[in-house]
Protein backbone atom coordinates (compact mmCIF):
# COMPACT_ATOMS: atom_id res chain seq x y z
CA UNK A 1 0.00 0.00 0.00
CA UNK A 2 1.14 3.89 -0.75
CA UNK A 3 0.18 6.62 1.21
CA UNK A 4 1.13 9.86 -0.41
CA UNK A 5 1.60 12.91 1.95
CA UNK A 6 0.68 16.39 1.14
CA UNK A 7 2.01 19.42 3.04
CA UNK A 8 -0.96 22.05 3.63
CA UNK A 9 -0.84 25.81 4.06
CA UNK A 10 -1.31 24.91 7.73
CA UNK A 11 2.63 23.96 9.21
CA UNK A 12 1.42 21.97 12.01
CA UNK A 13 -1.41 19.80 9.48
CA UNK A 14 -0.10 17.17 7.12
CA UNK A 15 -2.54 15.43 4.98
CA UNK A 16 -1.79 11.70 3.89
CA UNK A 17 -3.77 10.26 0.87
CA UNK A 18 -4.16 6.33 1.20
CA UNK A 19 -5.12 5.67 -2.34
CA UNK A 20 -8.51 4.52 -1.90
CA UNK A 21 -11.98 6.25 0.29
CA UNK A 22 -11.51 6.98 3.78
CA UNK A 23 -15.20 8.52 4.71
CA UNK A 24 -18.26 7.37 2.26
CA UNK A 25 -19.81 11.42 2.81
CA UNK A 26 -19.04 13.96 4.75
CA UNK A 27 -16.45 15.03 6.62
CA UNK A 28 -15.36 14.45 10.42
CA UNK A 29 -12.97 16.07 12.66
CA UNK A 30 -11.92 15.15 16.16
CA UNK A 31 -9.41 17.61 18.62
CA UNK A 32 -9.02 15.05 21.00
CA UNK A 33 -8.36 10.96 22.05
CA UNK A 34 -12.24 11.24 23.73
CA UNK A 35 -13.90 11.75 20.47
CA UNK A 36 -11.36 9.68 18.74
CA UNK A 37 -13.07 7.14 20.55
CA UNK A 38 -15.69 6.53 17.52
CA UNK A 39 -12.79 5.57 14.84
CA UNK A 40 -10.25 2.80 15.65
CA UNK A 41 -7.70 4.67 13.13
CA UNK A 42 -8.34 7.84 14.84
CA UNK A 43 -7.28 6.33 18.29
CA UNK A 44 -4.31 4.80 16.94
CA UNK A 45 -3.20 8.23 15.78
CA UNK A 46 -3.96 10.00 18.63
CA UNK A 47 -1.91 7.43 20.32
CA UNK A 48 1.13 8.92 18.90
CA UNK A 49 2.72 11.45 21.38
CA UNK A 50 2.32 14.66 19.54
CA UNK A 51 -0.69 14.42 17.49
CA UNK A 52 -3.40 17.27 18.45
CA UNK A 53 -6.12 16.32 16.08
CA UNK A 54 -7.28 14.07 13.08
CA UNK A 55 -10.04 14.60 9.94
CA UNK A 56 -11.15 12.58 7.95
CA UNK A 57 -12.17 13.64 4.30
CA UNK A 58 -13.75 11.79 1.30
CA UNK A 59 -10.23 10.13 -0.12
CA UNK A 60 -7.74 11.71 3.06
CA UNK A 61 -6.63 12.41 6.25
CA UNK A 62 -5.41 15.35 7.83
CA UNK A 63 -3.42 14.94 10.62
CA UNK A 64 -2.14 17.87 12.92
CA UNK A 65 0.60 17.68 15.43
CA UNK A 66 1.32 19.89 18.61
CA UNK A 67 4.26 19.35 19.29
CA UNK A 68 7.05 17.21 17.81
CA UNK A 69 9.06 16.93 13.95
CA UNK A 70 7.48 15.74 11.21
CA UNK A 71 10.08 13.84 10.31
CA UNK A 72 9.69 11.75 13.39
CA UNK A 73 6.28 11.78 13.87
CA UNK A 74 5.31 10.62 9.87
CA UNK A 75 6.58 7.19 10.07
CA UNK A 76 4.70 6.74 13.00
CA UNK A 77 1.16 7.86 11.16
CA UNK A 78 2.10 6.41 8.08
CA UNK A 79 2.48 3.09 9.99
CA UNK A 80 -0.82 3.63 11.88
CA UNK A 81 -2.75 4.21 8.82
CA UNK A 82 -1.36 1.50 6.75
CA UNK A 83 -2.21 -0.57 9.65
CA UNK A 84 -5.81 -0.22 9.37
CA UNK A 85 -6.24 -0.51 6.02
CA UNK A 86 -4.93 -3.64 5.90
CA UNK A 87 -6.28 -4.89 9.13
CA UNK A 88 -9.91 -4.42 7.45
CA UNK A 89 -11.73 -2.88 10.99
CA UNK A 90 -13.89 -0.54 9.86
CA UNK A 91 -13.19 3.59 9.90
CA UNK A 92 -15.85 4.13 12.46
CA UNK A 93 -17.61 1.39 14.97
CA UNK A 94 -20.86 2.39 14.67
CA UNK A 95 -23.03 4.56 12.11
CA UNK A 96 -22.24 8.27 12.65
CA UNK A 97 -23.62 9.30 9.87
CA UNK A 98 -25.12 12.48 10.92
CA UNK A 99 -21.99 13.26 12.68
CA UNK A 100 -19.73 12.71 9.81
CA UNK A 101 -21.95 15.49 7.29
CA UNK A 102 -21.19 18.13 10.09
CA UNK A 103 -24.88 17.73 12.00
CA UNK A 104 -24.55 18.40 15.59
CA UNK A 105 -22.62 21.25 15.33
CA UNK A 106 -25.07 23.78 15.99
CA UNK A 107 -28.26 24.60 14.08
CA UNK A 108 -27.81 26.82 11.17
CA UNK A 109 -29.19 30.50 11.06
CA UNK A 110 -30.97 33.13 8.77
CA UNK A 111 -33.38 35.13 8.51
CA UNK A 112 -37.12 33.43 5.86
CA UNK A 113 -36.33 36.70 4.13
CA UNK A 114 -32.53 35.23 3.32
CA UNK A 115 -33.32 32.10 1.95
CA UNK A 116 -32.61 33.00 -1.27
CA UNK A 117 -28.91 34.37 -0.77
CA UNK A 118 -28.60 31.71 1.34
CA UNK A 119 -29.06 29.10 -0.99
CA UNK A 120 -26.72 30.82 -3.34
CA UNK A 121 -24.31 31.11 -0.33
CA UNK A 122 -24.29 27.26 -0.16
CA UNK A 123 -23.93 26.41 -3.66
CA UNK A 124 -21.02 28.47 -3.96
CA UNK A 125 -19.31 27.11 -0.82
CA UNK A 126 -20.30 23.72 -2.65
CA UNK A 127 -18.96 23.89 -6.19
CA UNK A 128 -15.87 26.79 -5.65
CA UNK A 129 -14.85 26.78 -2.31
CA UNK A 130 -15.32 23.62 -0.17
CA UNK A 131 -12.81 21.51 -3.20
CA UNK A 132 -10.65 24.05 -2.61
CA UNK A 133 -9.90 23.86 0.94
CA UNK A 134 -10.30 19.92 0.68
CA UNK A 135 -7.34 19.88 -1.73
CA UNK A 136 -5.91 21.86 1.29
CA UNK A 137 -6.54 18.58 3.92
CA UNK A 138 -9.75 21.02 5.55
CA UNK A 139 -13.05 21.73 5.05
CA UNK A 140 -15.39 24.50 5.44
CA UNK A 141 -19.17 24.56 6.31
CA UNK A 142 -21.91 27.36 6.14
CA UNK A 143 -23.10 28.04 9.93
CA UNK A 144 -25.65 31.03 9.42
CA UNK A 145 -26.31 34.68 7.77
CA UNK A 146 -27.31 37.67 9.69
CA UNK A 147 -27.10 41.10 8.79
CA UNK A 148 -24.83 40.96 5.65
CA UNK A 149 -22.16 38.40 7.68
CA UNK A 150 -22.17 35.27 6.34
CA UNK A 151 -20.69 32.54 9.21
CA UNK A 152 -18.33 29.50 8.44
CA UNK A 153 -16.94 26.63 10.35
CA UNK A 154 -13.20 26.15 9.34
CA UNK A 155 -12.05 22.05 10.20
CA UNK A 156 -9.20 19.85 9.24
CA UNK A 157 -6.27 21.90 8.51
CA UNK A 158 -7.65 25.10 7.87
CA UNK A 159 -8.60 24.76 11.59
CA UNK A 160 -6.19 27.00 13.61
CA UNK A 161 -4.05 27.48 9.68
CA UNK A 162 -1.83 31.10 9.73
CA UNK A 163 -3.61 31.47 6.68
CA UNK A 164 -7.11 30.79 7.68
CA UNK A 165 -8.03 35.05 7.79
CA UNK A 166 -6.50 35.57 4.40
CA UNK A 167 -8.68 32.53 3.11
CA UNK A 168 -11.31 34.13 4.81
CA UNK A 169 -11.36 37.49 4.07
CA UNK A 170 -9.23 37.87 0.68
CA UNK A 171 -10.70 34.57 -1.06
CA UNK A 172 -14.05 33.68 0.32
CA UNK A 173 -15.30 37.06 0.95
CA UNK A 174 -14.38 38.55 -2.24
CA UNK A 175 -16.17 35.60 -4.39
CA UNK A 176 -18.97 35.56 -2.15
CA UNK A 177 -19.33 39.94 -2.31
CA UNK A 178 -18.86 39.51 -6.17
CA UNK A 179 -21.55 37.04 -6.53
CA UNK A 180 -24.09 38.26 -3.85
CA UNK A 181 -24.39 42.30 -3.07
CA UNK A 182 -25.73 41.79 0.31
CA UNK A 183 -22.83 40.09 1.64
CA UNK A 184 -21.04 42.33 3.91
CA UNK A 185 -18.34 40.32 5.29
CA UNK A 186 -17.28 36.45 6.50
CA UNK A 187 -16.24 35.50 9.84
CA UNK A 188 -15.30 32.24 11.34
CA UNK A 189 -17.37 30.18 13.62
Amino acid sequence: MFIQTEATPNPATLKFLPGREVLPSGTLEMGDIASASKSPLAGALFAIPGVSGVFFGSDFISVSKSDGDWQHLKPSILGAIMEHYVSGVPLLVEDLSGEATGAGEGDEFFAPQDAETVATIKELLETRIRPAVASDGGDITFRGFRDGTVYLSMKGACSGCPSSTATLKNGIQNLLKHFLPDVQSVEQI
